[in-house]
């Protein structure tokens, strides 16, 4: 997959995960981006390892699959996140 597929992936997965997890965040979208893209290699690795097919290039497996690594890091920004700002 290039480097702009990758990009547009991470985009919509990074809003699909804000979506489904609403709330307030530090960052804008370049953070939501930045998020959706690290999620695709997470939720890659996590469906590997279960035994599925990680991402297969711009399909809606892929914003899938990506989109369950943005939720995990998302839920896990806010962990860290919570804790410095306390």
């Amino acid at each position: 997959m290039g480097i702009l597929a990758w990009i547009v992936v991470g985009l919509i997965a990074g809003l699909l995960a804000k979506f489904i997890m609403p709330g307030p965040d530090p960052g804008g979208i370049i953070i939501t981006i930045l998020i959706g893209i690290a999620g695709a290699f997470v939720g890659g690795f996590v469906v590997s390892l279960l035994g599925g097919t990680g991402l297969t290039g711009f399909s809606l497996w892929s914003i899938l699959v990506a989109t369950i690594g943005a939720i995990i890091l998302l839920a896990l920004y806010r962990l860290v996140a919570g804790r410095t700002a306390a």
